[in-house]
């Protein structure tokens, strides 16, 4: 969720996370022999979810801790476990095509009749082709985009153009503009105050970024001009540990860009906003800056995660080293994300951020303790299937989740359930 002005709410999603394909095979059973955790930290309490395949074994019997248990009973090499895991999301993330650097030539469109405008911020280097590669550059590039809205287009929907731009039928970059950092600033700075950044996560191309943020500025009707924030993913889907290196590499990027925006006496807020992994980038970065003493910088910004992909015990220690900011940390979580099933398969089974249940005690103990606002939206539907991008339908209602930013009861951290057909109903507040 971003919040651009004082009723404009702005939503992202992506679809290009690697999934498992399949339901884990999980049960919840009690914790044996050891008491719910419910002391506020990010634990997961009774009942425990146990998966049924695989789980880790102590060393007996031959049976070393790098060997696990398959569904159907028998050991094999973690490291084969992973390589498995791995093969299937590549096989999943391939049955869609993606678009290339083609998408981002800019198409003269006289007939527009709807328009949205860009700005984005990248450490990615140029590739030949036009566009902005997986890798790693020294220097932030700027540029400005136009992109034409067909008149058809669907909510949540991302109609690429083909080879022969269509306005009619698909978004359309209309324009495309290299820009110096101040030109940059100028142009961010000139709306109402508040300003959005979007920080897309694992296995995201720059054009892919580019074009869901102009969905979702699209759909939410946006005034102010968002921006993107695209770090240096690789966007294959065997790329993991190399995005999650290119995300910590990029937090000096992200940091400069955020000072150099709250430097400006009219930017009121930042609506820092990250989905996935880059929800890891963004914490990252505000942890870094709060040790650095930018508490001014800090202070400015209003977090949003989305499905971040961010270990619990690592979250609580980002949370603990920013502390209390004006401006609750904002989840928006479901425990039925396919995606970060696979991530917390892939990190020994340890829970993810974006994969908290909001009826555990320990979240809402959690909850409490660090003043976050937890949204579970699982009741919305994603229209890819894995639920790692149900966000992406969510402008249309940003009447009833901006009213969670406003007035001194709702801006106050808490358990909220987001339902599709009523709203946003408190489910723990008020402590």
């Amino acid at each position: 969720m971003i919040i651009f002005s004082a009723r404009a709410v702005f939503y992202c999603g992506a679809k290009h996370y690697a999934h498992s394909g399949e339901e884990q095979f999980s049960e919840v059973v009690p914790a044996i022999g050891r008491k719910p955790k419910t002391d506020g930290k990010l634990r997961i309490g009774s009942p425990v979810t146990r998966s049924a395949a695989p789980r880790h074994l102590p060393k007996r019997n031959g049976i070393g801790r790098d060997m696990i248990l398959s569904p159907t009973g028998k050991t094999i090499s973690l490291a084969i476990a992973m390589m498995f895991a791995v093969i299937l999301a590549c096989t999943l993330a391939g049955c869609a095509s993606r678009p290339d650097a083609t998408v981002l030539r800019a198409t003269p469109v006289t007939l527009a009749k709807r328009e949205v405008v860009l700005l984005s911020a990248t450490n990615r280097q140029q590739a030949p082709d036009g566009g902005f590669g997986g890798d790693r550059a020294d220097m932030l590039t700027f540029e400005k985009y136009i992109l034409s809205v067909p008149p058809d287009h669907k909510a949540s929907v991302i109609e690429y153009p083909g080879t022969t731009p269509n306005p009619l039928s698909d978004f359309v970059v209309t324009s495309r503009t290299r820009l110096s950092k101040d030109r940059l600033l100028v142009a961010a700075a000139a709306g109402d105050g508040t300003i959005g950044l979007f920080v897309p996560g694992y296995n995201y191309s720059y054009q892919e970024g580019l074009f869901r943020l102009a969905q979702i500025a699209s759909d939410a009707n946006l005034k102010a001009i968002p921006i993107l924030f695209s770090w240096p993913s690789q966007a294959k889907a065997t790329a993991y540990l190399a995005d999650k290196d290119s995300s910590l590499t990029s937090r000096d990027a992200l940091a400069s860009l955020l000072i150099s925006l709250a430097s400006d006496p009219g930017v009121k807020r930042i609506v820092l906003f990250g989905h996935s992994m880059g929800g890891f980038l963004v914490m990252e970065t505000a942890r870094q800056l709060k040790l650095e003493g930018r508490t001014d910088v800090v202070e400015r910004l209003s977090i949003v995660l989305a499905a971040p992909d961010i270990d619990a015990d690592v979250f609580r220690t980002q949370v603990e080293t920013i502390g209390r900011v004006s401006t609750p940390i904002t989840l928006l979580v479901s425990n039925k994300d396919r995606a970060l099933r696979l991530s917390s398969f892939i990190a020994g089974e340890r829970k993810r951020v974006g994969s908290l249940s909001a009826d555990d005690p320990a979240v809402r103990a959690a909850a409490k303790r660090y003043d976050v606002r937890v949204i579970d939206i699982t009741s919305l539907k994603d229209a890819e299937g894995f639920g790692h991008a149900r966000f992406a339908s969510l402008p249309q209602y940003a009447a009833e989740l901006a009213a969670l930013g406003q007035g001194a009861r709702n801006s106050r951290p808490g358990i909220f359930v987001f339902r599709a057909n009523g709203g946003v109903h408190a489910a723990a507040q008020g402590w």
